[in-house]
């Protein structure tokens, strides 16, 4: 009987409790919109208009030319997550725990804390479009970190 309180008051406790990853799923934005290395990946192609990548990437950051006065398009794009997680014991819990300790266990109350958790992390990339003479896609590259 001991064991199967001690199983109910742990669910009590736990029941409300949610981890930085979790509460980091719940507001990512992973609205399918975002520049990232696989769009680059898949979409741009040598050979493409500057009207054709800007429809695929947007805008880019900078505009810029080379030593032979060709377009550079230059895409920055930087990106900043932090997650924070909190759990408190509630007080409709501690109530609960409290009764069910004093009735079977002999007393014992209930204790209440908080803890919490967070995580920071940044990704960056870079997208560098170099187009020819005729203004089409001659080389791209790209690079990407998290940390």
């Amino acid at each position: 009987m001991k064991k199967l309180l001690v199983a109910a008051m742990a669910v009590v406790f736990l029941s409300g409790c949610m981890m930085t990853p979790q509460h980091r799923r719940a507001v990512r934005d992973d609205s399918g919109d975002r520049m990232t290395v696989g769009k680059v990946q898949k979409e741009i192609r040598v050979g493409m208009s500057g009207a054709e990548v800007a429809e695929v990437l947007g805008s880019p950051n900078i505009v810029s030319t080379d030593e032979e006065r060709r377009e550079v398009w230059i895409y920055d794009k930087i990106s900043t997550e932090t997650a924070y997680s909190t759990s408190e014991g509630g007080i409709a819990s501690l109530i609960l725990v409290s009764s069910i300790a004093d009735v079977f266990l002999g007393g014992g109350g209930g204790a209440s804390g908080t803890s919490g958790a967070s995580s920071t992390s940044q990704r960056t990339l870079t997208v560098i479009i170099k187009f020819n003479e005729d203004k089409k896609v001659r080389d791209f590259a790209y690079h990407a970190s998290r940390f």
